[in-house]
């Protein structure tokens, strides 16, 4: 048993758009238990969100990124091109937000670490609703990016172009052969 040869950058969109989608949703459900807890024990939760948040907008970036590659190669007939260009600006987007949403979750850490208070119902519950509630309009976009992208795969047929040598060889089966002799 093998693993299969790494697709072309272009060809790896399919494999990557799960991450932001999956990691974007579930950095929530961390800070909403973090916001649910008393200090320090809500801690490793708000950790747990940084770090899903982070991998989940980094993440964003590259699923934009080799988006871009595939759309270059895609089949624009019939309404292909209005919804991917509603896919693309949307996820564009969604970079801005979820870039700007780092930085603030960031922000509140250092911001906790540099005033060396100690935390308050406030900062400990306040400012992570607060946050959640700026945070559901970037899962809007988000949703909305791959609902996009479905209907051009399941609406319109647009797939990754994988090229044949990464799939492995058909089994080759020899012609008939006949045998002539000279002269008959």
């Amino acid at each position: 048993m093998q693993f299969p040869p790494l697709p072309s950058w272009d060809a790896i969109h399919p494999l990557v758009i799960h991450f932001p989608i999956v990691l974007a949703l579930l950095s929530p459900l961390f800070v909403l238990i973090a916001a649910a807890l008393r200090p320090p024990g809500n801690r490793p939760y708000m950790i747990a969100a940084l770090i899903t948040l982070l991998l989940g907008t980094f993440s964003v970036f590259l699923a934009a990124s080799s988006g871009e590659e595939a759309a270059e190669l895609a089949d624009r007939t019939g309404g292909v091109n209005a919804v991917l260009a509603a896919h693309e600006s949307l996820a564009s987007t969604c970079e801005i937000l979820f870039a700007i949403y780092s930085a603030l979750f960031v922000g509140l850490f250092v911001w906790q670490w540099v005033s060396r208070r100690r935390p308050s119902r406030i900062t400990s519950t306040a400012a992570p609703l607060a946050f959640l509630a700026l945070y559901s309009v970037g899962l809007g976009y988000l949703v909305n990016t791959a609902h996009a992208g479905g209907r051009l795969v399941h609406e319109f047929g647009v797939h990754a172009m994988i090229p044949q040598e990464n799939h492995p060889p058909a089994p080759h089966t020899a012609p008939a052969t006949t045998e002539h002799k000279e002269g008959e």
